[in-house]
């Protein structure tokens, strides 16, 4: 199955990163209580894994693999799609203002009946937001990084030709980011 295959790829591209996890501070000397023992285990931090690949159940997601990565390794990643069959279905953007970050967001799927359908997101950062093109791969993006460059401000870098699609030329604004006031 093509799902298999396709998430395979990706894992060995992109292996999921073990859970970084912070230990208590050493333990105090003895006569310890069980309540000592709460506050030890509650300072236990696991920090939330950022990139990997997740198989996910479309009847509930609405895809099948979500693929996190950062902008760098976005091109591999889009290339084991392209090679397996996918076409792209739409690109926008995300702004997670809180942790000062825009995020990409890559939908793929196959024309076949083979359903697999596949999300790819990338962060940067909010300030200086800048990703790959992946229009030499997939010419169709273009006019998706175009509209998602009006609406967000996430720059694709090496795209042919990066103006606005929907926007007024002299437009300094990008109207989907949350601190946009008209």
């Amino acid at each position: 199955m093509i799902k298999d295959t396709v998430l395979q790829s990706l894992r060995e591209l992109f292996p999921d990163p073990e859970p970084v996890v912070e230990e208590a501070a050493a333990e105090s000397a003895e006569g310890d209580t069980a309540e000592d023992d709460k506050k030890k285990a509650a300072k236990k931090k696991v920090e939330p894994r950022v990139n990997g690949v997740i198989e996910r159940d479309h009847a509930q997601y609405g895809y099948d693999i979500d693929v996190q990565l950062d902008p760098g390794e976005l091109l591999a990643a889009v290339m084991i799609l392209d090679k397996a069959g996918f076409f792209l279905e739409c690109v926008t953007g995300v702004d997670w203002i809180k942790e000062e970050q825009l995020e990409a967001v890559y939908d793929f799927s196959r024309y076949d009946f083979d359903l697999c359908r596949v999300v790819v997101r990338t962060r940067t950062s909010r300030s200086e937001p800048k990703v790959p093109t992946i229009s030499k791969i997939y010419p169709g993006a273009a006019w998706h990084e175009r509209e998602t460059h009006d609406f967000f401000g996430i720059k694709f870098d090496g795209h042919p030709h990066l103006v606005p699609l929907l926007l007024p030329e002299d437009a300094d604004f990008h109207p989907l980011l949350k601190d946009f006031k008209p």
